[in-house]
């Protein structure tokens, strides 16, 4: 969990300081900064969505994926979530808008992208931590920015992180035979595609309920363990 916990600590960190600097920025450059920072995301979805050559399990992945996920709202569940902590912990001048969208914005580039998944799987099978310390320096240069530009939310993305990825490690230690490197590459693979559409909604070309798309990150592990069952 060491590398979780760094990692939520550098998005406090990075938060704290755009947060602070935010009012000094003239809005024309918190929007384009946030403009490189949505094609820089895009990017990142589109390396990472070409990691597996197995196009059936992510396609099918994806498919399910949002089934599940439009079912539970989990994107409309974040945004509420976003709201009950603005109403609790946010200034009651504060944009409960914004502070949603900082939130959910930030926790879904955080979580959902190959370093998260795959240092969260290192760290809890090996022990190794230096995945997470890079992603904990991205993560804390890349809040700095949004933090300006989409306030007090993003900070407490910080929460998701650290849930999101210590159940990752926690969960790595009892799952240790199933994760192989073509199951963490498939994915990788969905989660590039969620990275994607998280960077096209940035740059206001999209509208992607990326929340909901969420469960398919998780659905070749589900397929490969089936695969393993089936065989006994």
């Amino acid at each position: 969990m060491f590398g979780t916990i760094v990692n939520a600590l550098a998005i406090i960190a990075g938060s704290l300081l755009g947060l602070l600097f935010s009012k000094g920025i003239a809005e024309r450059y918190k929007e384009i900064i946030l403009s490189g920072v949505g094609l820089a995301v895009v990017l990142i979805g589109i390396r990472s969505a070409l990691s597996s050559d197995d196009l059936m399990v992510v396609i099918f992945s994806m498919i399910i994926g949002a089934v599940i996920g439009e079912f539970l709202a989990i994107e409309k569940r974040l945004a509420r979530f976003g709201t009950f902590l603005e109403k609790t912990v946010a200034a009651k001048s504060s944009d409960t808008s914004s502070f949603a969208r900082g939130f959910v914005t930030a926790s879904l580039v955080f979580c959902v992208g190959s370093m998260a998944i795959v240092g969260s799987l290192e760290s809890g099978l090996t022990g190794n931590h230096q995945t997470l310390f890079a992603k904990s320096i991205l993560d804390g240069v890349t809040s700095i920015i949004f933090a300006s530009a989409m306030g007090l939310g993003v900070l407490f993305s910080s929460l998701a992180v650290f849930l999101y990825q210590g159940l990752i490690t926690l969960t790595a230690v009892f799952l240790k035979n199933f994760l192989v490197p073509e199951t963490i590459s498939q994915m990788t693979s969905v989660g590039g595609l969620l990275i994607l559409a998280i960077g096209l909604n940035m740059l206001k070309i999209t509208t992607i309920r990326v929340g909901n798309l969420l469960p398919g990150i998780f659905l070749p592990l589900v397929y490969f363990m089936a695969l393993q069952l089936r065989w006994w």
